[in-house]
């Protein structure tokens, strides 16, 4: 699942890429795909090692092009393990609603984003979000759940406030909404309320087969209620400073996206590698 669209966040082959808070890979993977540098980071032990075996298995399925390379590791959102201006490109999706301190991780991702580097952060929408927290207790009120729902312009703000320009907004995973409404409604542990089969049934059909009628529904639905909220920004340069890596000017058109889940119990799904990928669940 992405939730980041690459055709606004364009990557260039050997761009030094960090995905923080990295989850399951599924930006990462995308990354080594596109020929970047990448280093997946998190705090979950558990899903490192496995990004870091879906990261081998997409070498040996030459999945990656020559000079791309990745590493898994694991590390503190709020105390990064990388000198200053380290990375040409940050990705923060789905992590910064359940931290405390969001206004310290933004300063250590600005840190260690060279100048005129991209970064993009992605959170659960306002709307939609506050929804799910009327109709469950359950689905934020967990151990390392949701501890805020941003409204977009805050987010921004803060964005702004850590030093970054941000050039774009979009939301995604319109068609998932409601599937998390009924996921709340019945119980966020209950698959196998008949409503939420059938929905989940229909997400993974959309995952499989990408058929246009739930492409075009999909963006008719994003800007009305798209699960997920999408800012990207640039760090500007220092004053006098030139850019001689010379980033990629931003595109536009926003990219498909599988179904998206929250990060309440940091069980975010993954689009997996060709090389061992299966159904859905």
């Amino acid at each position: 699942m992405l939730t980041v669209d690459f055709s606004r966040f364009p990557l260039a082959p050997g761009d030094r890429v960090l995905d923080l808070g990295c989850g399951a890979g599924r930006h990462a993977f995308e990354c080594y795909r596109r020929g970047a540098q990448v280093v997946a980071l998190d705090r979950n032990g558990e899903e490192i090692r496995e990004v870091a075996k879906w990261f081998a298995a997409m070498k040996e399925a030459g999945e990656a092009p020559a000079g791309a390379s990745a590493v898994a590791m694991e590390g503190d959102a709020l105390a990064l393990p990388f000198p200053d201006d380290s990375f040409d490109v940050v990705i923060i999706s789905e992590v910064m609603e359940h931290i405390p301190d969001d206004k310290g991780v933004l300063a250590e991702m600005v840190r260690v984003l060279r100048p005129g580097g991209r970064i993009a952060v992605t959170v659960p929408r306002y709307g939609p979000e506050k929804v799910c927290w009327a109709l469950s207790d359950a689905y934020h009120e967990v151990e390392g759940g949701h501890i805020r729902i941003y409204r977009g312009d805050e987010l921004l703000g803060k964005m702004r406030e850590a030093g970054l320009e941000p050039y774009g907004t979009h939301h995604a995973h319109g068609l998932h909404s409601p599937y998390w409404w009924l996921k709340c409604a019945f119980g966020v542990d209950n698959d196998q309320a008949l409503p939420v089969k059938a929905y989940h049934k229909l997400l993974v059909w959309d995952i499989m087969k990408k058929p246009l009628a739930t492409r075009l529904a999909e963006q008719a639905l994003n800007p009305l209620i798209g699960k997920s909220f999408v800012a990207y920004a640039t760090k500007p340069h220092l004053p006098g400073a030139g850019d001689e890596t010379g980033a990629a000017e931003p595109a536009a058109e926003p990219a498909a996206a599988e179904p998206a889940r929250p990060a309440a119990k940091r069980t975010r799904s993954a689009t997996k590698p060709a090389a061992a990928r299966g159904a859905a669940k």
